[in-house]
């Protein structure tokens, strides 16, 4: 298990056909140390604070095997944004691991970096603008779809992390599955 990018973004006003909304959902991958502080990275902001940021959901965490899944969408939807390759933070995410998939992790397990703790809060839940970011309108029942959601993290331990660093698991209660908790929230994509 380990790090694969580290990503921070500043809220910006994007145009979206024709609305202009303000978002922090494009990231960027960093070389070297980033700060971990207790309510995110240091260079990153979140916009929407009723849904993303706060102490539950300081880091966004999205696990590298899930980027051919989009791939694949992107390649079917002919979309023009991306020529190759997809760029770590595609999702918006803070931190691009592997070796660690939603039905593997439990909400309070601990991720042990070697300079900082993180636990698993939640899975993350696609937003409004999850569609337009992202480029085609159906990206969010995806998502749902897949289970390929990803997870929101606690700072227990503030540090700093970077690209390839490995971390390891500390299991806490384990009584709910990332996975489960997603599709409890989304069943009714699933089942269509």
């Amino acid at each position: 298990m380990k790090i694969h990018s580290v990503n921070v973004g500043l809220a910006q006003t994007i145009q979206v056909g024709e609305r202009k909304m303000k978002s922090a959902f494009q990231k960027r991958s960093v070389l070297g140390a980033v700060q971990v502080k207790r309510l995110g990275l240091e260079g990153d902001e979140q916009v929407e604070l009723a849904y993303h940021g706060g102490l539950d959901k300081a880091v966004y965490a999205y696990p590298l095997e899930h980027y051919p899944f989009w791939q694949e969408r992107y390649q079917g939807q002919q979309s023009q944004l991306f020529d190759s390759a997809l760029p770590f933070g595609l999702v918006g995410e803070n931190l691009t691991l592997s070796g660690l998939l939603e039905p593997d992790v439990y909400i309070g397990d601990e991720l042990h970096f070697p300079d900082c703790v993180l636990t698993i809060a939640s899975p993350r839940e696609p937003c409004s603008k999850f569609n337009a970011m992202m480029g085609y309108s159906k990206a969010s029942k995806d998502m749902a779809i897949a289970g390929c959601c990803g997870f929101y993290l606690r700072v227990d331990k503030v540090g700093s992390l970077q690209a390839g660093q490995g971390f390891t698991v500390v299991p806490g209660a384990r009584q709910v599955s990332v996975a489960q908790a997603f599709t409890a929230k989304f069943a009714k994509h699933r089942n269509e």
